[in-house]
């Protein structure tokens, strides 16, 4: 949610900063703004909608000359996205200027203290209050007036400050709120994401929680917040631009969804070796496996559907009750976990504020952590006890799909790992499931191919507000079905366990009703089956989603999806791969903006 970016060096500083908020923009937001500094001075830039009005306003950056500068995209949450609201702002003596990523939580006592002191506040924010008391607090020491101010602030913040007094040094603090440095030849940078950086650069510094970073063209110095100088090591970004390119697709979503078979074998193939699978990330004893009395799952979104799948095969293979909790939820409530606990928090970018603060409140009362994680370096990366990471690449849309399928492979390889070193899976099974899920990327790529209809079944079927019904494994493909179909094209669409249908649901079902049946789990079909009839005889339109060569739901159901066989603990990482490209085909049907939903952001880094 939002993004900032920042440049120090000998090149113009505006073309460098407007081409990083674009590779944010997939992190959604509102209103877009820079701040550059020359000879004359700060000058800020600002507009309220897409990054492409500020580009003409500053003649794609030709009209605003200096060679440092800040930059910004806005998502409101204090104030409207208004030219006033965006960021940066200015200190009333023009000194000044700041972006800020995050919420400020005592910004209303601030406010009225700077009030009371004589500052002008021009908008609403919570972030204005932050440039006021640098210049409070300035006396000549621009650190020191950084870290007066930041020892004043409660809540989040990554923040991105100029000086006019300091026109080669760029200065950057970190709070509770992703910021990375980058490393050019005469040069750096920072950014909320590496997105931003990799074009530039593929050597970075992670901030850590209260440190502040000062950059000029030929150094950068990382202070903890009381001005002690820090040595912090540089890691290496794996990735290159062109991946985060769309590579002839018209949406980051379609090459995405495309890309999940070599995605999950990138997740898959280097932790199976010789018929066994290999953490070498991750290391439990089985002593410490078999003191373990339950698992939580926790997550927020598509994270937490990723991890309500991952519940069935864990519980099936290593016979451990497993409890699955809403971040959101779990983080006011009172866990109950201890020693005993295994945690396993998921989050695609390892910054989701709701489940930062949840793995907090599991570790102070004992738990274990385990982090699964796309983004090395993240705050949950680094507060985990132990990390997975999913190693899906960038992902660019707003609506994660390879995120959540190697979300999943990584659930199935703890699952079966867990399940044997328990000795809860005997060699058999354990080597039949192990050959199952070296197939999953082949029979990902097959469910792709195999799919060439789902365009036009969208436009048959995604019309109207849609059921999806499912049990078991298939319920939680379908809640995440369902998402997926809320979020980009905006029907009304809800996820409902087909067993339930009877105890309200069935209420719904009018004539030319779309429901979606998933009807993968093959113990359950019979079962899923008798539900398409019930909701087929109150004049329902029935899509069903099975197994290739199922013919009992070829006669039930108005149209079917296939996907290939494998084993049914697996089926959900098939299983979702028709429903993002049912949900795709829909918004584009539609004309929606796929790759940035309305309302939404890639990484919710507030409440």
């Amino acid at each position: 949610m939002c993004g900032i970016v920042g440049f120090v060096g000998k090149q113009s500083a505006a073309p460098i900063l407007l081409k990083g908020l674009k590779q944010l923009e997939y992190r959604g937001y509102d209103s877009a703004g820079i701040a550059v500094m020359d000879a004359d001075g700060i000058r800020v830039e600002k507009v309220s909608g897409r990054i492409a009005r500020l580009c003409e306003k500053t003649e794609n950056g030709a009209a605003v000359p200096g060679s440092i500068g800040i930059g910004h995209t806005r998502w409101a949450t204090h104030g409207a996205p208004t030219d006033v609201n965006a960021h940066p702002h200015l200190s009333n003596d023009g000194r000044f200027a700041i972006v800020h990523n995050g919420i400020i939580e005592n910004y209303l006592a601030l406010r009225e203290e700077l009030i009371s002191d004589g500052y002008v506040f021009q908008s609403e924010t919570d972030t204005e209050t932050i440039v006021h008391l640098l210049e409070k607090y300035y006396d000549g020491d621009i650190k020191a007036a950084v870290m007066k101010t930041a020892a004043r602030l409660e809540g989040s913040y990554a923040l991105g400050i100029l000086c006019a007094d300091a026109p080669d040094t760029l200065y950057a603090v970190r709070e509770a709120s992703p910021l990375i440095l980058g490393i050019g030849v005469g040069e750096n940078y920072f950014a909320s994401d590496v997105t931003a950086l990799v074009a530039h650069t593929k050597n970075v510094i992670y901030l850590e929680d209260g440190e502040i970073a000062a950059l000029t063209p030929g150094s950068i110095e990382v202070y903890d917040c009381t001005g002690q100088r820090l040595q912090k090591p540089i890691s290496r970004v794996t990735w290159s631009v062109e991946a985060a390119e769309k590579g002839g697709y018209e949406h980051f979503m379609l090459k995405e969804i495309m890309e999940q078979p070599a995605a999950v074998k990138a997740a898959l193939a280097p932790r199976l070796h010789e018929g066994e699978i290999r953490l070498d990330d991750f290391e439990l004893s089985e002593e410490t496996l078999r003191s373990v009395s339950k698992i939580v799952i926790t997550a927020c979104g598509s994270a937490y559907y990723a991890g309500c799948s991952g519940r069935y095969a864990i519980e099936k293979l290593c016979h451990i009750p497993v409890q699955v909790e809403l971040a959101s939820e779990l983080r006011y409530g009172e866990p109950m976990v201890d020693e005993h606990t295994l945690v396993l928090v998921i989050s695609q970018s390892g910054e989701t504020a709701d489940t930062i603060a949840a793995l907090k409140e599991c570790r102070a009362h004992g738990a274990t952590i385990i982090g699964i994680v796309n983004v090395v370096g993240s705050t949950i990366a680094k507060l985990a006890d132990h990390t997975l990471y999913t190693w899906a690449g960038p992902e660019i849309a707003v609506a994660t799909t390879k995120g959540f399928t190697t979300q999943l492979a990584i659930l199935y390889l703890f699952a079966l790992y867990v399940g044997k070193k328990l000795g809860r899976v005997e060699q058999a099974q354990y080597a039949a499931l192990l050959r199952s899920l070296k197939l999953l990327p082949k029979r990902l790529q097959e469910t792709i191919d195999m799919n060439y209809q789902i365009p036009a079944l969208a436009g048959r079927y995604a019309s109207q507000s849609l059921f999806f019904i499912g049990r078991n494994t298939d319920y939680a493909v379908a809640l995440e079905g369902a998402l997926k179909m809320k979020e980009i094209s905006y029907l009304h669409a809800e996820s409902y366990a087909a067993g339930e249908l009877k105890h309200g649901t069935i209420a719904l079902i009018d004539e030319g009703q779309p429901v979606i049946a998933v009807c993968c789990n093959e113990a359950l079909c019979d079962k899923t089956l008798s539900n398409i009839v019930e909701v087929k005889a109150r004049g329902a339109k029935v899509l069903a989603l099975a197994f290739r060569g199922n013919k009992k739901i070829v006669s039930q159901a108005d149209d079917v999806i296939f996907i290939p066989q494998i084993e049914t603990v697996f089926s959900a990482a098939l299983a979702v791969v028709p429903l993002q490209l049912l949900a795709y085909y829909a918004a584009r049907e539609k004309g929606c903006d796929i790759d940035k939903p309305k309302n939404l952001a890639k990484s919710v880094t507030v409440e």
